[in-house]
């Protein structure tokens, strides 16, 4: 592709394929910005988790936290991305950051005052929630406008999930060191900054403003909802990713757990083994990058809902810390390639006009059934002990990968 194929966006010469996407100037603006706020995010969230046992050591409580900041998703996702399509998502996505800033400043701030305590870490989340059910479809929408090429859009949203898998990967370990060394305050202070990040990438791209979608947000939100319920595709896609993150994504409120009863750790423990996670998720985000065509995307995403289920079936009841980490990757790479996988599809053959709505309906899943799989998973624990919950966990996917195997040969005929 000569630059003249792409004014604006900057690109001059090919790239590697699986980077290919980074040829695009403002792809990269907003890569540099969202890698850094990633980060951030990664580490609060970490210290948030520690936090909570920290003060109250209960397993129930760091569901019910979880479910907080991830709820509003499933049920103001759909609605914001109808809003969202109706207004200048650049710009919104600046205002979003800032908000975000003063919402993990705020948190600093409580907590190093030793003002915060259990039902105001629940209200936060809650902000937090209701935040991100603004801030994950405006991202995401907006990758598609980043590129010139759409043949370049599923690796650039394989790159935006392989920068929050790294996150996944760098930052519990880090956020682990971070505690170690000063507190939660000062993570949470980390990340407040870090949105600054992706305010000035997003500020530094130049792409002319999206046509509007028409008439009241009600109208908008259905014809997104028809859309999504009409297309079998992406019906039976949706239905994966909500299974999957209802079961084995919940998997994160039971570390802090593991962390400290079962491998006898401190905060560098949980970091280890989110890490480990993170690891198995980056390395599923590499695998998709490499992936040319959307058709052989269908097995990989019903074959990461088996990995998850046999690795999860291996972390429940082992002690042995090398091979925890290596299922803990395992987990990782099975949710990632699920998730990474079912967004690319969707967008792939999303119409311009929907996308908004499309990836709204995505992350209200993605994130909406994390946290209901998190309450659910940590009353579970609370009653039958972490072990006994993750092994029920990954007997359910297992159930599920086996039914969902009937679906392959009629998804892969979409595409």
């Amino acid at each position: 592709m000569t630059s003249g194929d792409a004014a604006g966006q900057g690109v001059s010469r090919p790239w590697p394929a699986p980077i290919r996407a980074l040829a695009h100037r403002n792809f990269r603006f907003y890569f540099i910005g969202q890698g850094v706020s990633v980060l951030g995010s990664w580490v609060q969230q970490v210290a948030l988790s520690w936090l909570v046992y920290r003060l109250t050591g209960s397993v129930a409580l760091l569901g019910v936290t979880t479910f907080a900041a991830l709820l509003p998703i499933l049920f103001i996702g759909p609605l914001a991305g109808a809003w969202i399509d109706r207004h200048d998502k650049r710009r919104l996505l600046i205002l979003v950051q800032g908000l975000l800033a003063l919402q993990a400043g705020s948190l600093a701030l409580l907590t190093a005052l030793d003002a915060i305590g259990p039902r105001l870490i629940i209200a936060m989340s809650l902000v937090l929630g209701v935040l991100n059910a603004f801030d994950t479809p405006l991202r995401q929408s907006q990758i598609g406008a980043f590129v010139d090429r759409r043949d370049d859009l599923p690796n650039a949203l394989a790159l935006n999930a392989m920068l929050f898998n790294s996150g996944r990967f760098i930052g519990p370990p880090l956020a682990g060191l971070l505690l170690g060394l000063t507190s939660e305050a000062a993570c949470f202070a980390i990340n407040a900054l870090s949105f600054t990040a992706l305010a000035v990438g997003v500020a530094c791209i130049r792409v002319a403003p999206p046509s509007r979608a028409a008439g009241s947000i009600g109208e908008v939100f259905r014809e997104g909802l028809r859309y999504v319920w009409t297309e079998y595709p992406a019906r039976m896609q949706i239905l994966i990713l909500a299974v999957v993150n209802i079961t084995a994504s919940s998997y994160a409120v039971l570390l802090p757990v593991f962390a400290r009863e079962v491998f006898a750790g401190d905060a560098r423990m949980l970091g280890w083994l989110w890490g480990a996670a993170g690891a198995g998720a980056f390395l599923g985000t590499i695998f998709l990058a490499t992936r040319k065509r959307l058709k052989s995307l269908v097995r990989v995403v019903v074959g990461g809902a088996g990995l998850g289920a046999i690795s999860l079936l291996l972390f429940s009841y082992n002690r042995y810390l090398p091979l925890a980490l290596a299922a803990m990757a395992g987990v990782g790479f099975g949710i990632s390639v699920c998730n990474v996988g079912v967004n690319m599809l969707l967008q792939g053959a999303a119409p311009d006009h929907l996308r908004g709505r499309v990836v709204s309906f995505f992350s209200s899943t993605r994130f909406g059934l994390d946290a209901i799989g998190g309450l659910l998973a940590g009353l579970l624990a609370a009653r039958i002990g972490v072990q006994a919950a993750v092994l029920v966990e990954g007997v359910l996917l297992g159930a599920f990968f086996l039914w969902s195997l009937r679906l392959v040969p009629r998804l892969r005929s979409f595409h």
